[in-house]
């Protein structure tokens, strides 16, 4: 059986998007160094089983639209939490602003897009 260890992720800001990590999710910083060829730098931030490889580049390009129509493209990242409304109030103190609530089977879901664009998936099955 294989179980998914990391995605890698191209972000503007590499210690903001890890601060509000921290802050939102509780997530922790296993990993932080240059990448090979010295082309950019990487945090690795997660839980103890997956986490997301954060990579800012030496040079950045500005973000492509929406990627939902573009083969290859990262539609959201979905993260599971215990308690979806005090995740969704620390998603607001971080300046973030949650949408697309939903409640379905088998739980509650919400969204919001990052500082990049990124589109993020909060789910709780409690």
């Amino acid at each position: 059986m294989a179980q998914l260890e990391h995605v890698n992720l191209t972000v503007s800001d590499l210690h903001r998007t890890a601060a509000w990590m921290k802050q939102i999710f509780g997530w922790k910083v296993r990993w932080e160094g240059e990448v090979l060829g010295g082309a950019g730098h990487t945090i690795h931030i997660g839980t103890e089983d997956a986490y997301l490889a954060i990579y800012t580049p030496r040079e950045t390009k500005a973000p492509a639209k929406s990627t939902y129509t573009q083969r290859g493209g990262l539609n959201h990242v979905g993260v599971t939490v215990d308690d979806i409304d005090s995740c969704e109030e620390r998603v607001k103190a971080a300046g973030f602003t949650p949408g697309k609530h939903a409640d379905y089977e088998p739980g509650q879901r919400f969204y919001f897009d990052d500082h990049d664009g990124i589109e993020y998936e909060v789910v709780s099955y409690a």
